[in-house]
């Protein structure tokens, strides 16, 4: 693990999530039909969360090597506008996305699942991936979850972060 200082504490600061999409967003597993359209499962509460947080004022983006413009579209019904598919080079796409929103490091939490998301992880203020992910990756994140990815992941990290801000819900 990269932790310099405490990861509940930079939590802080973040205002910004960016996700990989397969392995996070979903288990990872891709169905294909006969039309070669891509078919995967999302998880209600992920997205439930992600809707709060960007209620919250949080810049949600997503990053994916993945080329299916039906993912456009299902992010863009949760209200996530800022979703790049067909990414070669994540690391060029990240730091451009940070310099066009004005961001520091320290204000994004990246969470990914396999190699490509290597870097990216070791930019972030706070790299965190899934229970699941590839153990290079859980080798180098600040953050683990104990869940994976698919399976409450990204509501893992969003809630932490909100909560610990307290822009969470309270009962």
């Amino acid at each position: 693990m990269k932790t310099s200082s405490n990861y509940k504490q930079r939590l802080q600061n973040i205002t910004t999530f960016i996700f990989d999409i397969d392995g996070v967003f979903t288990n990872g597993n891709i169905f294909f039909r006969a039309n070669n359209e891509s078919i995967r499962s999302f998880n209600a509460r992920d997205g439930y969360a992600v809707s709060e947080a960007q209620e919250k004022g949080f810049n949600i983006a997503v990053i994916t090597r993945g080329d299916s413009l039906i993912v456009k579209e299902v992010f863009a019904s949760i209200g996530i506008t800022d979703v790049f598919i067909d990414v070669k080079d994540k690391e060029e796409v990240f730091d451009s996305y940070l310099k066009a929103k004005a961001l520091t490091k320290a204000e994004v939490l990246y969470m990914g699942d396999d190699i490509p998301d290597y870097e990216c992880i070791k930019k972030a203020g706070i790299g965190a991936c899934p229970r699941d992910a590839v153990k290079e990756l859980r080798a180098i994140a600040d953050y683990v979850s104990t869940f994976n990815g698919g399976k409450g992941a990204v509501r893992d990290v969003i809630e932490q972060t909100m909560r610990l801000q307290g822009k969470w819900f309270k009962t």
